[in-house]
């Protein structure tokens, strides 16, 4: 426990930053909806660039309609477009005048800068601004545009919030007046008030503007990853994630990357070799440790396992392969006796077949591994009807026997 601990705290301060910033915007962002369309209507007040006698006066229509997209719960990018109606008022020439635009605009979530959820959960806030272009519609007048505005939000549901929005706009290189009686080249000024009702796309419950992170969760989760990443299921005091030998024999000596030490050179783990000699030399000190090897291998106790009706072996039979493998490279004269079998199961035909066909899968993959194809000799021994049913996966199974 004490190590677990010490590894955290150490982990921890080097990948903070990393963890924060990249890690966990990743998984926040799978967590809520990222679009939503916007529709809104209202009026408009021209603020200058208007003719003497309209100055000033509230007109209808105003219609805006957008997209928006949020990169995380703050910041986001809307692309909208508008239209104004301008018109006299009573008691002035007519007129009537379009203004037709289009923004692209960036979104500051004021609710989640400004921690709102601290007392509510139904009102948001939103900042917007940015530039586009324009079309005033009297005698055709391309101007350019800055916006800036506040969007308060009511959330209806999960999917509807309504809107109620104030912008200002700055025309510029406007050569006409809003309704077409100075022409100037100069700078125009409108202000909106709008209220609209925006829905939510996307298959989580709720959208980036009302998601509120957890920080104590995300610190829960962080160090149940940790924990696992610290797990050392062999106990050589290599965590697995580090260990590229994860199955050691608990207490082996092993390096830093958890591979067992073998100074000598001959395949065989120091600590293994060191149990087999007190083990299985006798007393008189006679023998030898190859003597040993070649006597558990001709005994049965290195094998290799496969699935039913499989002449492919198991991926957990590896180890015995390249056990055999190494056996054969450390004892060049040495020659092998690859013995197939299967279990009872199907006709004796099938299995003296499927018996032949895993002991040659097993050959091929030593022949492709340089060891010559005449120290290797294929016997078949067909059905293993000495296990019950429930044992079957033992017959089927390639042994070796060492000449």
């Amino acid at each position: 426990m004490k190590k677990i601990i010490i590894t955290l705290l150490a982990t921890l301060s080097i990948t903070a930053i990393n963890a924060q910033n990249v890690t966990q915007k990743e998984n926040e962002s799978d967590q809520f909806n990222k679009w939503s369309v916007e529709v809104a209507g209202g009026f408009n007040k021209p603020l200058n660039r208007f003719g003497t006698s309209t100055f000033g006066f509230i007109t209808p229509y105003t219609v805006d309609f957008g997209v928006r997209y949020m990169f995380n719960n703050k910041f986001g990018l809307k692309a909208d477009l508008g239209f104004n109606h301008f018109q006299e008022k009573k008691g002035t020439p007519n007129f009537s005048s379009q203004f037709y635009r289009l923004n692209i605009q960036a979104i500051f979530n004021l609710g989640r800068i400004m921690n709102f959820e601290t007392w509510t959960n139904s009102i948001g806030l939103l900042a917007h601004t940015g530039i586009g272009l324009g079309i005033v519609e009297n005698e055709v007048d391309n101007v350019g545009i800055g916006i800036v505005g506040l969007t308060a939000q009511v959330k209806i549901s999960d999917r509807f919030v309504l809107t109620g929005d104030l912008s200002g706009m700055v025309t510029t290189k406007q050569l006409r007046t809003f309704d077409g009686v100075i022409t100037n080249n100069g700078y125009g000024g409108i202000l909106n008030g709008t209220v609209g009702l925006t829905y939510y796309i996307g298959k989580n419950a709720k959208h980036a503007d009302w998601y509120v992170s957890n920080p104590v969760s995300k610190l829960e989760k962080r160090v149940s990853e940790l924990e696992a990443m610290n797990v050392d299921t062999d106990k050589d005091g290599v965590v697995d994630y580090l260990d590229l030998e994860p199955n050691s024999v608990e207490g082996a000596m092993v390096d830093v990357q958890g591979r067992n030490i073998d100074k000598n050179k001959n395949g065989i783990p120091d600590e293994v070799e060191k149990y087999l000699d007190a083990k299985y030399k006798s007393e008189s000190g006679t023998g030898s440790i190859d003597d040993t090897v070649k006597s558990l291998i001709n005994g049965g106790y290195v094998s290799v396992f496969f699935d039913t009706n499989k002449s492919t072996s198991n991926i957990e039979s590896s180890d015995a392969t390249s056990f055999i493998l190494t056996y054969l490279r450390n004892n060049p004269s040495a020659n092998i006796d690859i013995i197939g079998h299967a279990d009872e199961v199907g006709s004796e035909v099938s299995n003296n077949t499927l018996a032949t066909a895993r002991a040659n899968a097993v050959r091929e993959t030593l022949i492709k591994a340089n060891i010559a194809e005449s120290r290797l000799n294929v016997i078949s021994e067909g059905e293993d009807n000495s296990f019950n049913e429930g044992a079957h996966n033992l017959a089927r199974k390639v042994t070796f026997k060492v000449k």
